[in-house]
């Protein structure tokens, strides 16, 4: 099963570049180590979003969670990166009760 909607996906900006890719917060600092070792930057961050959404287009979800806030899909799968490592992935996304369109929640690394 594919994400529903997965073409009208949905990621914040500051998803990005104040969570995944940023070096200073301290919550998210190893997977900002992560992702910019293979040549994400927050300069371009829009490439690390465009990124997200083909990695959710190109795989099935692997699991649903219902939430308070609604149901909860996690997708993984090889992400395509810059410098062409692809390492595998989790992205995980929500669509929010009274809502039809997936939000972009977090992602972190899988083993192969």
């Amino acid at each position: 099963m594919k994400l529903p909607n997965v073409h009208q996906a949905q990621i914040e900006r500051g998803k990005i570049t104040d969570y995944l890719l940023s070096s200073v917060n301290p919550r998210s600092r190893a997977k900002a180590d992560f992702f910019l070792s293979f040549g994400f930057s927050i300069d371009r961050w829009e490439e690390f979003a465009e990124a997200l959404k083909f990695h959710v287009a190109s795989h099935e979800v692997a699991r649903v969670v219902e939430t308070a806030y609604g149901q909860r899909y996690h997708v993984d799968g090889v992400l395509e990166t810059p410098d062409g490592r692809n390492p595998v992935v989790r992205t995980v996304w929500q669509v929010d009760l009274g809502s039809a369109y997936p939000r972009f929640i977090t992602a972190h690394p899988r083993r192969r």
